[in-house]
């Protein structure tokens, strides 16, 4: 019985019942895989890389931008109330996303606005991660759940404005996925406001795959929402639904027009842009959102590069 007491602990320890290591001694240490999310980001947080970064953005970023696309920025009047740290969520399903939501902001905004990308994309090698982290103030953000200290949760406490995609990731037929918790979460913590955008076109401009926009100039828009702070008696998710309702009541104004989307939001007759019911939060009557679960995938993505309107409806008023 010894024996075998012996032959157990030989083998808990690695090793055989001769004694000799199951392990060749060729075979290298397991190191878990470099994903990108330790990647130093405070230097492009000091004043001489503002100060190059404002520029670039400018003098090229914008411009450029600007020339190979027809944006449409609605909403900027809801900006004037955001006088300290914000998250600012957005629907994602292109790289044209961020460059068009940092022309359309204000500088006294961008000038202190982080963006969260990927650390598995964006940060996987380190000349892409010195240049994403340079030009739009990235820092990396773990798609995977996986605890650890939150650099989210940091720059707000140094009084930073960050961007999210609560997607998580870039839809691969233009519309709108199920957010995740993160975003609302963290303005819960932090009980700060979070302000919703909504981007159309830019899918049809630049889907996945391209590294330029389409030829043309094709039209995008992107509609900036009314700050939402989260209610006292109101949980994360329920807030998380909320974010989702407002960005999808955004993205409708270029269908509907302003008032028709929010007329729809109310009575729940909205349908978001989204083929997985799983995706979709419930109304406030407990009720899921409307929307068309038959829709195959090449519709979807023939809906999503569907031409828009040149001006869109006819805006009555905006406040």
């Amino acid at each position: 019985m010894s024996g075998l007491r012996d032959d157990l602990r030989l083998l808990r320890h690695g090793r055989d019942w001769r004694g000799r290591s199951r392990v060749p001694r060729s075979a290298q240490c397991w190191e878990p895989p470099d994903n990108g999310d330790d990647f130093p980001t405070a230097w492009a947080r000091t004043a001489a890389a503002g100060a190059l970064r404002s520029a670039l953005q400018q003098a090229m970023l914008k411009p450029v931008i600007w020339s190979q696309t027809r944006p449409v920025v609605r909403g900027r009047e809801y900006l004037d109330s955001v006088r300290g740290p914000a998250v600012f969520v957005a629907n994602h399903s292109s790289h044209l996303d961020t460059p068009l939501i940092l022309g359309a902001l204000p500088p006294r905004i961008t000038k202190k606005l982080a963006v969260g990308a990927a650390a598995d994309y964006f940060f996987d090698s380190r000349t892409v991660a010195a240049a994403t982290t340079l030009l739009f103030n990235a820092f990396p953000v773990e798609r995977r759940a996986r605890r650890g200290r939150s650099l989210a949760a940091e720059l707000v406490d140094g009084g930073w404005s960050l961007l999210l995609y609560p997607e998580g990731s870039r839809t691969v037929d233009g519309w709108l996925t199920g957010f995740k918790l993160g975003a609302a979460q963290l303005c819960s913590m932090k009980g700060i406001p979070a302000v919703p955008i909504a981007l159309r076109g830019t899918f049809a401009a630049m889907p996945r795959g391209r590294r330029w926009p389409q030829p043309g100039r094709p039209r995008v828009s992107v509609r900036i929402g009314r700050p939402l702070r989260i209610e006292a008696d109101e949980t994360v998710p329920e807030f998380r639904i909320r974010l989702v309702r407002a960005v999808a009541t955004l993205w409708a104004e270029d269908d509907l027009g302003w008032y028709g989307a929010l007329r729809a939001a109310a009575d729940d007759s909205l349908a978001l842009p989204t083929g997985s019911r799983s995706a979709l939060p419930s109304t406030a009557s407990g009720q899921p959102l409307p929307q068309d679960n038959e829709v195959a995938p090449w519709r979807r993505v023939w809906e999503a590069t569907r031409p828009a309107a040149d001006d869109g409806p006819r805006q009555v008023w905006t406040d």
